[in-house]
């Protein structure tokens, strides 16, 4: 069952309720790019740690040169093996990197619902989602998880390293890297990148470590006869099984034969003869997500006007936060997810999705 949780005007919040699955939450937004008062940017802005781009354009067969060029143009990202994390507190790092923002650094291959789990966001925040037993050792101020409920299994300690009390030399910021570097010494493989400007500001902790440098991986796969339901009137929740299964190149034709789906394309339907899908992985920064919304945006204008593209961004389902710096919880899924409808006449419909331990997208 899906309930109208209320919302402004253009925008609707949805709760799906079900007795054998968790809540999950939905925000549905319709605009248009020539407001100015739209939120697409500062949306995108807000999902900090993104693993995977998924695009579909209607009415192509492949990508424009234009468009190639900006997918491999997204910005490079680093994996460093076994990092301790009292490097993070490093003075230098902090003055060559920290300080001057854009830096997301995120643990790698850690489970946020067995694990400790660290992020470090652009604003400068550190942010370690540690077992109990782990952050009683640690020994710094922090708050139990919101998602803990009766368990109280799960802590969250928040640090400003931009904050002048944890300056180095600074009693707050002596107790945390003593707490990092003897009691609770921890070391783990992080994923880094820096915007604008790569990895210079990276290079001395890098030195230290065994690392490797990696790029985003496109991947390409043209459509044909693709049943598309009416994206103006279907249902959100409808409109994002159908988008899923797409990309995920599940069937959707619900024949008798079938027993691995049941899946069908919402009706009222029509049939595109032609489609591009295209996904970005790896350690993706809300910068180039923007980049590529333009260009998406300019590609539409030389296109036919029933054409449209639609945008899927995933966050990282171990990721500590989640939109805005908001903590982020994993229960099954763990989804973290926005989808953006793009059509000719610069009006969008914006989707942003959350699971059952998160709080409502903003």
């Amino acid at each position: 069952m899906k309930v109208w949780t209320g919302g402004k005007q253009g925008k609707q919040r949805w709760r799906r309720r079900s007795n054998t699955t968790p809540r999950s939450l939905l925000v549905c937004e319709r605009s248009s790019f020539c407001d100015e008062n739209n939120r697409v940017s500062s949306q995108v802005e807000q999902l900090h740690f993104n693993y995977k781009v998924s695009v579909l354009l209607s009415d192509c067969s492949s990508a424009p040169s234009h468009l190639e060029s900006l997918l491999t143009s997204f910005s490079h990202f680093y994996l460093v093996r076994n990092l301790p994390l009292h490097e993070l507190l490093d003075k230098q790092f902090l003055e060559t990197a920290v300080y001057q923002g854009n830096v997301y650094g995120l643990s790698y291959r850690t489970r946020l619902d067995e694990d400790n789990c660290v992020a470090l966001m652009p604003n400068g925040h550190l942010v370690l989602s540690l077992d109990k037993d782990s952050f009683q050792v640690l020994g710094f101020e922090g708050k139990t998880s919101t998602f803990n409920y009766k368990t109280k299994n799960r802590y969250v300690v928040t640090v400003d390293l931009t904050d002048g009390s944890m300056a180095p030399g600074r009693q707050a910021y002596l107790r945390l890297l003593t707490g990092l570097t003897s009691r609770l010494p921890l070391q783990m493989d992080f994923l880094l990148s820096h915007h604008p400007g790569g990895g210079a500001s990276l290079q001395a902790l890098l030195s230290r470590y065994i690392w490797s440098e990696h790029k985003p991986e496109v991947g390409t796969c043209s459509l044909t006869h693709l049943p598309c339901p009416d994206l103006q009137s279907c249902d959100p929740h409808g409109l994002l099984e159908w988008l899923g299964a797409v990309d995920a190149n599940i069937s959707r034709d619900n024949s008798s034969s079938s027993f691995l789906s049941s899946l069908v394309c919402p009706e009222p339907k029509r049939t595109v003869s032609r489609a591009l899908r295209i996904s970005i992985c790896g350690l993706l920064l809300p910068h180039d997500v923007q980049r590529l919304i333009q260009e998406l945006r300019c590609y539409l204008g030389q296109c036919q006007p029933e054409s449209w593209v639609s945008l899927t961004v995933h966050g990282f389902v171990d990721s500590p936060v989640s939109w805005g710096g908001k903590e982020h919880g994993v229960l099954r899924g763990g989804e973290n997810f926005y989808t953006l409808f793009i059509f000719h006449d610069h009006t969008y419909h914006l989707h942003l999705a959350a699971g059952a331990q998160d709080t409502c997208p903003p």
